[in-house]
């Protein structure tokens, strides 16, 4: 496959009118397009001033969990949501999946539509019927448990584990809010500030390295906003600073319960009560 040609040959698509949908096999195969996604897709609609809409799909499984060698299992998603003229969403769970994938391809402008590998044999109720003109905005984050002592904010592979955590600490009194961003370009700010001013402490959790990731803008922009009603610093919980490593020695990288609900610990100025991690 030469991913750089099913990019460049997509763009062509754009231009003569159609919507195409790209699947990049694997998210460490996604670098050789990254010229095209980057230079071509992302600027096209700028560098026409608006003549020229880009409406490309770019479909791309992504993250951890299936113990695969290099270039399977990625988190690339930072390098998108750092280009202007991009959209970056994740899905989580099957409703989402169906509705958010046509929301993409029905949208004028570019999306990368980021598909948790380790979800794909996860099986929910889906409503083909569901109007997506009245459906949540792919662009909308969406409050999966509400709660009132920390706010929990993820996306795509760790929603499920998130929520887990959320309900292994409602067992210990502890009352977590679980939000899915869904939108990772444009991040829906408002409603994770919505959430912070409510709760007061911040935790946020994805499966990527954590220098450069999402997890540090999200805590320095809710950090300006949310200055005066945080009771402490945002906690993030992170993939380590390392490729993501093979086989079943991947399980030690990925952000687990106990390591989230550590990190909800750590929100709350306390001991590893939830974790049973020693600190």
């Amino acid at each position: 496959m030469a991913e750089s040609a099913i990019i460049g040959t997509a763009v062509g698509l754009a231009y003569r009118g159609y919507r195409p949908v790209c699947e990049i096999q694997f998210d460490g195969f996604i670098y050789p397009a990254f010229d095209q996604i980057v230079s071509q897709v992302a600027k096209m609609h700028y560098r026409t001033q608006g003549r020229v809409k880009m409406p490309i799909t770019i479909r791309v499984p992504f993250g951890g969990g299936i113990g695969s060698p290099e270039h399977h299992s990625e988190s690339p998603e930072a390098y998108f949501t750092h280009t202007s003229g991009l959209r970056v969403i994740s899905v989580s769970n099957p409703q989402d999946a169906y509705t958010m994938i046509q929301q993409a391809i029905a949208s004028d402008d570019p999306v990368l539509y980021f598909e948790p590998k380790r979800r794909y044999h996860d099986k929910g109720e889906v409503d083909e019927t569901a109007d997506l003109s009245t459906a949540l905005s792919m662009e909308k984050a969406r409050v999966v448990t509400a709660g009132s002592d920390v706010t929990l904010v993820t996306y795509g592979p760790l929603v499920k584990t998130a929520n887990d955590a959320a309900m292994a600490a409602a067992d210990e009194g502890v009352s977590v809010e679980v939000i899915d961003l869904r939108s990772l370009a444009p991040i829906d700010f408002p409603a994770v500030e919505a959430s912070v001013r409510k709760t007061g402490r911040l935790v946020i959790t994805h499966e990527a390295a954590q220098s450069g990731g999402l997890g540090a803008e999200i805590a320095a922009s809710i950090t300006e906003r949310c200055f005066n009603y945080l009771e402490s610093a945002p906690v993030r919980i992170t993939g380590f600073d390392i490729p993501y490593p093979y086989s079943k020695l991947e399980m030690h990288h990925l952000p687990d319960l106990d390591r989230i609900l550590d990190g909800v610990d750590r929100a709350l100025g306390r001991g590893n009560s939830l974790s049973g991690l020693e600190g």
